[in-house]
C-alpha cells in the first residue's frame, strides 16, 4: 500500500478562497490575480475580497477601514498578559498566546464570525509592536486611525511615519502573504475550527503551525546575500563565485512554483517602481536580474526562478524591519486567509478525522479469555 505520509497531495476540502498551481505558476484569490491585487489594491480591500466574497465598493471599503482602525487599540487585559509573559519567550509564541487570550468565554465560540476575523487581524500588528517596544524598554505608540494596515503598523513599531514607498511595498507583501491554499498552518487551523473550538484558538493553533521553520522561515539568508554583495558592481562576480563553488543562491527556487512565482513577480513589479527612492530596492532588483541570467547560463532546463523570498527579504532591509519580526509579520498577513478559511469552515463544518495506519509490533497470540 502506498504511503500518504505528510498527506501530500491529498484533498482535504474544497474551498472558494485560493487557487495555488504551482506547475502554472498561479496564485488566484476568489477569482482575481492575487499578483493584480498586490499591485492594484490595498490590504484592506484584499482582506474584505478573502472574508466576505468579493471587492469591496466605497462605502464598504471606508466602513471596513474604520472597524479595523477601531479594533487596533489593545484592550487592557490583553496589555497585562504581554507584559507578564516571559521576555525571552518568541514573538510567536506570544502571538499564539495572545490570540488564545482573546476567547474570554463572553461570547459564544461558535459559530465563528467575520466581526471576529476583523479583530483578529486588526489586533495582530499592535500585538506584535507593543512588545516588541516593550522588549527594547519603549513606551508602547498608539495606533492612528488615519494611516491604513500597512503604515500603521510601521508607525507602532518606530514611532514615526513611515516613507510612503516603505508602506506602499509592505502593503503588496501583506496582500500576496494572506492566501497560500491548504498549507500547513491553514489546515491545522481548519482542524482545530472543525472541531468547534471558536475562532481565536484555532488562530492560535494556525500560528503554532507557521512558527516551525520548515513553514513560515524567515528569509534572513537572502538578506545575508544581498549585505555580502553591498553595491551593484559586485553582484555578478559574487554570483558567479558562489556558482562556480557549487552553490545554491537564496531566494531562487521554489518547492511549490515550477515557472515564475506569482508572489515574485508581483512584487518585482512593485520594486521597480520604487527604485529611484531607496538604493535597497535599487540593489535588490540588480541582483535579481543578474541571477536569474546567471542561473540560464549555469543551470540551463531547471527552471530556477526568484521566488518570493527573495523580494520579501529586500522589502524588510528597506524598511529596516529586524529579523526576530519577519515571521510575525507574514502572520501579520496570513492571519486573513486562516481566518476566511475558517469562516468557509463553519459554513458546512464536518470535523476533521483522518486515519493512521498501525505498523507497530502486535502482541503475542493467546488463548481467548474466557
Amino acid at each position: 500500500m502506498a504511503s500518504v505520509t505528510g498527506l501530500e497531495g491529498v484533498v482535504a476540502a474544497e474551498t472558494e478562497i485560493g487557487n495555488v498551481d504551482g506547475e502554472r505558476g498561479h496564485l488566484v484569490y476568489r477569482g482575481y490575480w492575487a499578483k493584480d491585487l498586490a499591485v492594484s489594491r490595498g490590504f484592506e480591500e484584499t482582506a474584505y475580497l478573502l472574508w466576505y466574497g468579493q471587492l469591496p465598493g466605497e462605502r464598504e471599503l471606508a466602513a471596513l477601514k474604520g472597524r479595523l482602525a477601531a479594533a487596533r487599540v489593545l484592550p487592557d487585559e490583553l496589555r497585562r498578559l504581554l507584559d507578564a509573559l516571559p521576555a525571552g519567550l518568541p514573538m510567536m509564541g506570544v502571538l499564539q498566546a495572545a490570540a488564545a487570550a482573546l476567547a474570554d468565554g463572553a461570547e459564544p465560540a461558535w459559530p465563528p464570525r467575520a466581526d471576529q476575523a476583523e479583530r483578529m487581524t486588526a489586533l495582530v500588528p499592535g500585538i506584535i509592536a507593543y512588545r516588541h517596544r516593550a522588549l527594547q524598554g519603549l513606551a508602547p505608540v498608539e495606533p492612528d486611525a488615519e494611516l491604513d494596515h500597512a503604515a500603521n503598523y510601521l508607525y507602532m513599531l518606530t514611532g514615526r511615519r513611515p516613507e510612503p514607498d516603505h508602506a506602499r511595498a509592505l502593503t503588496a507583501y501583506l496582500v500576496l502573504g494572506m492566501e497560500h491554499g491548504m498549507n500547513a498552518s491553514t489546515f491545522a487551523g481548519r482542524v482545530a475550527l472543525s472541531t468547534q473550538a471558536g475562532l481565536y484558538p484555532a488562530v492560535s493553533a494556525a500560528i503554532g503551525a507557521m512558527g516551525g521553520p520548515l513553514h513560515g522561515g524567515a528569509p534572513s539568508e537572502v538578506i545575508a546575500m544581498l549585505e555580502a554583495i553591498g553595491t551593484p558592481d559586485r553582484a555578478e562576480p559574487w554570483l558567479r563565485d558562489v556558482l562556480e563553488r557549487g552553490g545554491r543562491l537564496m531566494g531562487s527556487g521554489h518547492r511549490i512554483y515550477k515557472t515564475v512565482d506569482p508572489r515574485a513577480e508581483a512584487l518585482r513589479a512593485v520594486t521597480r517602481g520604487l527604485t529611484g527612492d531607496d538604493p535597497a530596492f535599487a540593489l535588490a532588483l540588480h541582483v535579481e536580474e543578474t541571477a536569474t541570467r546567471l542561473l540560464a547560463e549555469y543551470k540551463p532546463g531547471r527552471r530556477l526562478h526568484t521566488n518570493v523570498e527573495f523580494f520579501a527579504a529586500a522589502i524588510m532591509k528597506a524598511i529596516a524591519l529586524p529579523t526576530a519580526l519577519f515571521t510575525p509579520t507574514f502572520t501579520a498577513a496570513r492571519v486573513v486567509g486562516w481566518t476566511a478559511h475558517m469562516l468557509e469552515q463553519a459554513g458546512h463544518n464536518r470535523i476533521f478525522r483522518p486515519q493512521s495506519r498501525y505498523v507497530g509490533p502486535l502482541p503475542a497470540a493467546s488463548e481467548q479469555l474466557l
